[in-house]
């Protein structure tokens, strides 16, 4: 598995995917895409098959509600996995660290994320960790 950090995103969750592992991992940054619109990403996340982390898991799995009605997310058959940090507004790189952590501890359980979403959310001060099929049966 290998990561592909999304630019809202800080560089350190990429060094950090590095020491535990994850040594093909990169960040939006790193391979020279910043700026890129979400719809122009996802074609590079789709055919580099990577595990794409974000902060904003609306615009790539639709509304919470109602994961893969929307979003970029909503029209692809098989990827490489999802991991959606949910924080506050402005959320700091300690808690993108935290959450990023997470992930990963989670991903040592049970590493097949494959069309599956990873979601840590940190809310009223405690993580909550959800994870599903998108799409949510296979096609």
């Amino acid at each position: 598995m290998k990561f592909l950090v999304d630019e809202c995103l800080s560089p350190e969750l990429t060094k950090r995917a590095h020491t535990r592992g994850y040594g093909e991992s990169s960040h939006v940054v790193w391979l020279g895409r910043s700026g890129l619109k979400d719809w122009e990403l996802k074609p590079i996340i789709l055919e580099g098959n990577w595990t794409f982390v974000t902060k904003n898991s609306i615009d790539f799995r639709g509304p919470a509600t109602a994961p893969g009605s929307k979003g970029q997310y909503a029209d692809v058959a098989i990827h490489a996995g999802l991991i959606c940090l949910n924080g506050p507004p402005g959320m700091d790189l300690d808690m993108q660290i935290e959450l990023f952590d997470q992930s990963m501890d989670e991903l040592d359980t049970d590493s097949d994320i494959v069309n599956q979403v990873l979601e840590i959310t940190m809310e009223d001060d405690s993580l909550h960790v959800r994870r599903y099929r998108l799409p949510a049966t296979d096609q």
